[in-house]
């Protein structure tokens, strides 16, 4: 039983001096990080990677480039959902994840890794419960968070993977397993649709909910891999205001964790972001914090968090998602970037259930293939460099 106590621009944009006024000092160097966990699922498909006309694995093009960290996700149980498809795989599943882990850790990378409490997509616009979950009451709900969490922790620990950094969920502004720990939160867009979809959710179990839910994931990593840092994750880094009162809300609670990660892929005007980690520093001393996701604008994102004192940044599937840093079959193997502000054209990302703010690739790429890493490989390498200073 769970004890219930526990329950791009450039370098002119922003000075690199360290005039950090955040959180807690970092654990680590600054973590120029990555999530991939796309990449064995894509190799399986026949998906080869290059550099520089040489195929390498992706794990070593990254690390050449400067990255330090890569960040995993791991679904309940995948083959009743994101796996579907390919249940004998079970992508994105625990043994997936530690074998893939392995590669990771041989190459010395810093690791992290999100827990989605899904069988599938975890974020603003979709908290299922896994299959095995839907019906339980909630305390018992409460224990599967614990248990799913410790045990989990305890294999990649047998492993010899345990994460450095482990995120107690995926992007849960409106909060987690729906609609029990659901969180009702004025999210304003412009498009009032999207933003009557969070205001009005008859049944949701409120911040109440929402913390004992965070609090049995906390205790589950506390319990099976005390070494490792925590953090949840707010997908609304632009946001000041809805943070600080989300932040509030969980502390009041006593939701005690080591830092707090942000989505970073749009603004509502410019400055946003760097008033957000600013902000989070002032108020919250005591917190780490740090780029859970981001795409374009690779090197603004970074070196505002970079100056904030933040932990670090993770691009999100940078080998083909929105601005990828790989191409295929001569275009860049994502979307392409995606616009700064929101009133440039609203992001889905930023923005659940809102259209895309650019079109559609008009061909349909496979995803096996030959994928070449372009020149956007060059802003890590000099990031690399700088914030090593």
């Amino acid at each position: 039983m769970i004890d219930r106590r526990q329950l791009g621009l450039g370098m002119g944009a922003l000075a690199l001096s360290s005039t950090a006024h955040a959180a807690s000092a970092r654990p680590w160097p600054y973590l120029i990080g990555a999530d991939v966990s796309w990449i064995p699922q894509d190799e399986a498909q026949g998906a080869v990677f290059f550099e520089n006309g040489v195929q390498k694995d992706p794990l070593d093009i990254l690390k050449g480039a400067g990255f330090n960290a890569i960040k995993l996700r791991v679904f309940v149980d995948p083959e009743n959902g994101y796996s579907k498809k390919d249940p004998q795989a079970k992508w994105c599943g625990l043994d997936q994840s530690i074998a893939f882990a392995k590669r990771i850790r041989a190459r010395g990378f810093h690791l992290s890794l999100t827990f989605h409490y899904s069988d599938t997509w975890a974020d603003p616009q979709h908290q299922d419960k896994p299959a095995a979950w839907k019906d339980l009451p909630f305390d018992r709900l409460v224990e599967a968070v614990h248990a799913h969490t410790r045990d989990s922790l305890t294999a990649m620990k047998t492993a010899g993977v345990a994460p450095d950094l482990v995120l107690i969920g995926n992007e849960t502004t409106f909060g987690t397993l729906w609609p029990d720990g659901r969180v009702p939160l004025p999210v304003p867009t412009g498009n009032p649709q999207t933003d009557a979809v969070h205001l009005n959710v008859p049944g949701a179990g409120g911040f109440d909910r929402f913390a004992a839910l965070l609090k049995a994931g906390l205790a589950g990593v506390h319990e099976a891999t005390p070494q490792a840092k925590t953090a949840v994750h707010n997908h609304l880094g632009r946001h000041w205001e809805i943070v600080k009162h989300w932040t509030d809300s969980l502390r009041a609670r006593d939701v005690r964790c080591d830092a707090v990660g942000f989505s970073c892929y749009q603004q509502a005007a410019e400055g946003d972001w760097e008033n957000t980690f600013a902000n989070f520093g002032k108020r919250y001393p005591e917190m780490g914090v740090f780029v859970a996701e981001y795409s374009s604008r690779k090197r603004y994102v970074n070196d505002i968090a970079y100056k904030a004192g933040a932990w670090g940044g993770y691009i999100w599937e940078p080998t083909r998602h929105q601005e990828a840093i790989f191409d295929k079959d001569g275009e860049n193997a994502g979307e392409g970037p995606r616009p700064n502000l929101l009133s440039q054209g609203i992001n889905a990302a930023e923005a659940p259930g809102a259209a895309p703010a650019t079109e559609a690739p008009k061909h349909k790429r496979t995803i096996g293939g030959r994928y070449d890493a372009n020149g956007l490989l060059s802003l890590y390498r000099q990031m690399a460099k700088d914030y090593a200073k």
